[in-house]
C-alpha cells in the first residue's frame, strides 16, 4: 500500500549508498534513487494506516511484501472485519481478494483511479510502480539546506502520449533518498493531494520514513496516515509468495 502506501503508499508507497549529492543532481536520477531506496531488491514490512474524516476514525493493520518494482502482496490483518482482505500486484495487473465473498477479482482499468479500501490512496497508486521514473519528464527547480540536510524539490510532468490522471507531480527528496513530500496537481495545475513525512528514523537497518500522510487538499480533515511498525529489506523471497492461489490462502510466513 507504496513507495503501499506507495507504492504510494502502499503503495502506496518502497539503495543505501553514498549520499545522492555525491551521485547525481539529475533529477531523474534523485527520484530514481528514492524510489529505489524504500523498495531495495524486496522488501516486508508491517504497517498501521489510519482512515480519518471529519465525523469518524478507522485504523487498519497489514502486512505487506515487495519484490522489485513491480510485484507486491498486501494482506490485512486487523480489525478482524478486514482481516483477510488482500491485494496483489503484478507488474501492471491487479487482484484483489475478498474473504467474505471468497473470491478472486482482477480489477479493470476503470476501477484503478477508486479509493483502496476506502482510504486516500487508489488503486493506481498502488499500481504505478515506475511510472513517474519512465513516464515523466524531470526538473530540478531547487535546492536548500535543511537540518544539515541538502533537499531537492523536482517538478515531474508526464510525457503528452502517458496514460497519466495528474497534471504534474512534486517531490521533495533529501540527500539520504527519504521522500518528504509528494504533491499531486490536476489538469488545471491545481494541487488537489499532498503526500508529507511526518517522521524519520531506523527501522530495517537504515534510516526510513516512519509517518507518512496523504492529505485530500479540496476536502477538509481528509486523510491517510502510515505508519510503518517492523520492516526488513532485500530478503530472499519465495515465488509462491507472489501468486493468485497465496492471494487467496496465504500459507504460514515469519519474518528473520
Amino acid at each position: 500500500m507504496y513507495r503501499l502506501l506507495s507504492g504510494h503508499i502502499i503503495c502506496f508507497l518502497l539503495l543505501a549508498a553514498q549520499p545522492l549529492a555525491a551521485r547525481s543532481e539529475d533529477p531523474r536520477q534523485l527520484v530514481q534513487a528514492a524510489m529505489e531506496y524504500w523498495r531495495s531488491s524486496s522488501s516486508y514490512t508491517e504497517v498501521d494506516m489510519t482512515i480519518h474524516r471529519p465525523d469518524w476514525q478507522r485504523r487498519m493493520s497489514l502486512r505487506s511484501w515487495t519484490r522489485g518494482s513491480k510485484d507486491a502482496l498486501i494482506i490485512f490483518t486487523a480489525p478482524r472485519a478486514d482481516a483477510g482482505n488482500a491485494t496483489l500486484k503484478l507488474d501492471r495487473s491487479m487482484w484483489m481478494f475478498s474473504p467474505k465473498l471468497n473470491q478472486v477479482i482482477k480489477l479493470p482499468a476503470s476501477m484503478m483511479t477508486q479509493s483502496w479500501m476506502g482510504s486516500d490512496f487508489s488503486y493506481n497508486d498502488l499500481a504505478k510502480s515506475d511510472q513517474i521514473i519512465d513516464q515523466y519528464e524531470h526538473r530540478l527547480l531547487s535546492r536548500e539546506v535543511i537540518d544539515g540536510h541538502t533537499v531537492y524539490t523536482i517538478e515531474s510532468i508526464p510525457h503528452d502520449n502517458a496514460p497519466i490522471v495528474w497534471g504534474k507531480e512534486v517531490l521533495r527528496i533529501r540527500d539520504d533518498y527519504i521522500l518528504l513530500q509528494e504533491d499531486f496537481y490536476d489538469q488545471d495545475m491545481q494541487p488537489v493531494r499532498s503526500m508529507k513525512t511526518l517522521k524519520i528514523g531506523p527501522l530495517g537497518g537504515r534510516e526510513i520514513a516512519l509517518v507518512m500522510r496523504m492529505t485530500q487538499l479540496e476536502k477538509k480533515d481528509h486523510w491517510t496516515e502510515i505508519v510503518n511498525r517492523r520492516a526488513y529489506f532485500d530478503l530472499p523471497l519465495a515465488n509462491y509468495l507472489f501468486s493468485l492461489s497465496n492471494l487467496r490462502n496465504p500459507r504460514p510466513w515469519k519474518a528473520p
